[in-house]
């Protein structure tokens, strides 16, 4: 059967791990199939880089992700939810010069009325 587990890389005291596919039945140390990412608990927070497609691609194959594998697949592989995006409004052709007058005043901004003073970004003194 085939597993998909964490590999310890790095020195002594600085632990570094690849997320590796690999036969069950080998050690954690032994020849492995795929690297499909790896996982660096040191940093705040964790870096952990996975290439998802693979991990889908693995896990339809049956190879069975062990627990430490499942619980990053978990937290770091989880679709986010995405807000769904607006609607597009129709855009209006922007007003060329051979335009009538009238269109091109009915698109201008909107300003304040003459009789209040407009904002200014500056002290008043």
């Amino acid at each position: 059967m085939v597993a998909i587990r964490l590999r310890r890389a790095g020195s002594k005291k600085r632990p570094f791990f690849r997320i590796v596919v690999a036969d069950s039945r080998g050690a954690s140390d032994s020849s492995f199939v795929e690297i499909l990412g790896h996982y660096n608990p040191r940093t705040r927070p964790a870096v952990v880089v996975v290439d998802s497609e693979r991990v889908k691609y693995w896990l339809a194959r049956g190879a069975q992700p062990s627990d430490s594998v499942r619980t990053l697949i978990a937290r770091h592989l989880t679709p986010v939810a995405v807000q769904p995006a607006a609607a597009p409004t129709p855009a209006t052709p922007p007003a060329s010069s051979a335009a009538p007058a009238s269109a091109a005043s009915a698109t201008t901004p909107d300003l304040p009325p003459a009789d209040e003073p407009a904002p200014s970004n500056g002290p008043t003194q």
